[in-house]
């Protein structure tokens, strides 16, 4: 996943870093990389703090999928504030400048995955790859962890959610009904089903 989201980078930052004299040309991989921790890295608290909603929301385009509507997300902010500090703080660049580069590449960037993500005939991304990736990297498959992360892609495939979806949803999340230790673990690995609920119907 991450050398496809790194393409999306570089495809979305030829004139917001490859041509901006602020980046020395030594520095423009570096830069991207640095978006990329940072895209990866807000979307992997947010997994493992259990949002697994706010996540299924924002990457079925439910926020929108132009720049203004993404910044306005709260995940896509918190990833803009976080990048434009990693900026400023490993290049030397102006808050400015920093959140220049991030407001021009980091909507392109996202609005590109959602795109990808919700296209049946784009293989590049899916929730599986995407979601499986932020929580550990080997739960790709049902068989491994008891969470099939395609009953989310098929969950949002009418743009909704309503109760089905949840039980459909909720049950590959805690492993069809594990308890003990394996659900435990689940729980210990960031998927919260109890604040996915509660995100859903506005508990707190």
């Amino acid at each position: 996943m991450l050398d496809q989201l790194l393409g999306l980078i570089k495809e979305n930052s030829q004139q917001a870093i490859v041509q901006n004299p602020a980046v020395p040309d030594s520095q423009n991989t570096e830069v991207m990389q640095t978006l990329l921790g940072s895209i990866t890295g807000g979307f992997q608290q947010q997994a493992q703090a259990g949002n697994i909603q706010g996540l299924m929301g924002l990457l079925s385009g439910n926020s929108g999928s132009n720049a203004s509507s993404l910044m306005n997300n709260p995940i896509v902010a918190s990833i803009a504030t976080n990048a434009i500090s990693a900026i400023v703080q490993k290049f030397g660049l102006s808050n400015s400048a920093a959140g220049g580069i991030v407001s021009s590449v980091l909507p392109g960037v996202i609005g590109s995955l959602i795109s990808k993500v919700g296209n049946p005939n784009d293989s590049s991304f899916d929730f599986n790859s995407v979601l499986g990736g932020l929580l550990g990297g080997n739960q790709t498959q049902s068989g491994s962890s008891g969470f099939d992360f395609n009953q989310i892609g098929s969950a949002l495939a009418d743009g909704k959610l309503d109760m089905n979806d949840l039980i459909r949803v909720g049950g590959s999340l805690m492993g069809g009904g594990a308890k003990g230790a394996d659900q435990d673990k689940q729980q210990q690995g960031g998927v919260d089903l109890g604040g996915l609920l509660g995100g859903l119907f506005g508990g707190k």
